[in-house]
């Protein structure tokens, strides 16, 4: 009696795809970990906020900004600009271009974020420099709500040597330069290094970054430090 064959497997009852099909379900939850596409209800407010417990604002903070070049190299930087409010904030290399709000402190002394309804909007710290203004001005955005990504969702992109421009109430605008990306854990934000005081027009953009957790929310904070280069 000759011996009976074995009858290949079905190709999706493999040892190999199996691995395959955990390796890719493994990537897609650590994806979602890490981005968290929404928010529960109450938790957006969380998401672009400067940090989770300290204390301190933009008014309070003092010590000196990041440093880096003043102006294009062999440059002389320009010349700082009168006070005018922000009107919109534009990033060429993200193809963020949206119009700006100013926004205050919480009751926390928390710097405010724009509404969670309208997440294409920027804040700026209105008791702050206006745009081309000495000193450092601060603006906030969120990466994210439950109704999907908001204006700075890709904002940890953003590279040394890439350029955010700011246009102003009187028309003028005030094109910055970015210095450098930083990403710091809520619960040790340095609010001296990103509020601190500056003797040249700096711009500072704020949006939340790391884990997402519902209970918690989002782990860190995204920072672009920027400095005037240009007006126009």
């Amino acid at each position: 009696m000759a011996p009976r064959r074995r009858r290949r497997r079905p190709w999706h009852r493999t040892r190999a795809y199996r691995l395959v099909r955990t390796a890719v379900l493994t990537a897609v939850l650590v994806t979602a970990v890490r981005c968290g596409g929404h928010h529960e209800h109450g938790a957006p407010a969380r998401a672009a906020g400067p940090h989770a417990r300290s204390s301190a604002s933009p008014a309070d903070a003092d010590g000196g900004a990041p440093g880096g070049e003043s102006g294009s190299r062999g440059a002389p930087p320009p010349a700082p600009l009168p006070r005018s409010p922000a009107a919109s904030l534009r990033i060429p290399s993200l193809g963020v271009d949206a119009p700006v709000i100013p926004v205050g402190l919480d009751a926390g002394r928390q710097l405010e974020t724009p509404p969670v309804d309208k997440p294409k909007l920027v804040g700026w710290y209105k008791d702050g420099p206006t745009p081309g203004e000495s000193g450092t001005a601060v603006a906030v955005g969120h990466r994210d709500t439950k109704t999907g990504a908001a204006v700075f969702a890709a904002l940890g992109q953003v590279t040394p040597g890439h350029r955010i421009e700011v246009r102003r109430a009187d028309g003028r605008t005030a094109v910055y330069t970015v210095d450098k990306v930083r990403v710091f854990d809520k619960d040790r934000f340095p609010d001296k290094e990103v509020y601190g005081s500056s003797r040249r027009p700096e711009l500072h953009v704020i949006t939340c970054g790391g884990l997402y957790t519902r209970r918690a929310g989002y782990s860190s904070n995204v920072v672009v430090f920027a400095h005037l280069t240009a007006t126009k």
